[in-house]
């Protein structure tokens, strides 16, 4: 029961999809605190905020009013992305990948190696093994 138990724990599927949800409630918090302290007043220097408080490029619509691509929003939301995926990746990803592989080694089992198959015989060698064996049986 408890190795059944081991074997599912150990599944890839699972780990990942736990180290997904783990990490995305809990570093979510610190990410978007960074994000709103430091990487959006940076962008902000760059772009005039609107009365919204949304800043980015401001264009003129048809009817004469100013309308603003809040890139800054798209900023922020791709630098939290990638800092809670380079956090899964190091803290969780990693140290995961390296016990699989002290496991399979402690297993005396071969890394996966792609095994090569044996070259496939020409067709001057495959009419060459049939008149052999044509010859052979006409001896017989």
């Amino acid at each position: 029961m408890l190795k059944g138990f081991k074997d599912f724990i150990l599944r890839g599927n699972v780990i990942d999809l736990a180290v997904a949800v783990v990490i995305g409630t809990a570093f979510t918090a610190i990410v978007n605190s960074v994000v709103a302290s430091i990487i959006t007043p940076l962008v902000s220097l760059v772009f005039e905020a609107d009365a919204t408080g949304k800043f980015g490029p401001k264009v003129t619509n048809i009817y004469g009013n100013e309308v603003t691509f809040p890139i800054g929003d798209l900023i922020s939301a791709i630098i939290s992305f990638l800092a809670v995926a380079l956090v899964v990746y190091f803290v969780f990803v990693l140290p995961m990948n390296t016990f699989k592989a002290h496991v399979e080694a402690r297993k005396g089992t071969p890394a996966e190696e792609p095994q090569e198959e044996p070259a496939a015989a020409t067709e001057a060698e495959l009419l060459v093994e049939i008149r052999d064996l044509l010859a052979r049986n006409q001896r017989s």
